[in-house]
């Protein structure tokens, strides 16, 4: 047998029925997909650059588009957290203020990531053939392994408490 209470529990405090959630998770786990598959498929065909005239220029426009579909993300993100029901154990100067710490170190290691790999290290550069010189070792690199996820999960967690 399986308690289902916890999980029962869990759906009182979470909508899956709002269509400002359901919009939430498909932005979460579109943007990934897009732009892992784009990036490879590039990697594989190079049409891209192609049809941008050059690789640099392809990755710039790629990352432009996965710009804007994280502005969409967030924007849907934020919208789900404001409909959905609130914790009243959370609703207190000390989950406001722990959010925002939260959120502050996600953007520490999200900008420190952008400005240690540049636009096309950040952006799949590599997929277009542009590869960096050496491996980035330096903060925020020397910390985690994959700063820019952790740094994103952070912000985002951080949010949620707030």
């Amino acid at each position: 047998q399986v308690d289902v209470t916890a999980m029962a529990r869990l759906f009182g405090y979470v909508d899956v029925t709002d269509s400002g959630f359901v919009a939430a998770v498909l932005s979460i786990a579109f943007n990934p997909l897009f732009w892992n598959v784009v990036a490879r498929w590039e990697h594989k065909t190079r049409a891209l650059s192609r049809i941008f005239g050059s690789p640099r220029a392809a990755c710039y426009c790629l990352g432009a588009v996965i710009l804007m579909l994280n502005c969409v993300r967030s924007h849907c993100f934020t919208e789900a957290m404001k409909s959905q029901p609130k914790l009243e154990g959370l609703d207190c100067h000390w989950a406001y203020y722990s959010g925002l710490a939260i959120l502050a170190v996600g953007t520490v290691f999200v900008i420190s990531s952008f400005l240690a790999l540049g636009f096309t290290g950040t952006f799949l550069g590599d997929y277009f053939g542009i590869l960096m010189e050496a491996k980035v070792t330096s903060f925020p690199f020397s910390v985690l392994d994959n700063p820019m996820y952790w740094g994103s999960t952070a912000i985002y967690l951080g949010w949620s408490l707030m």
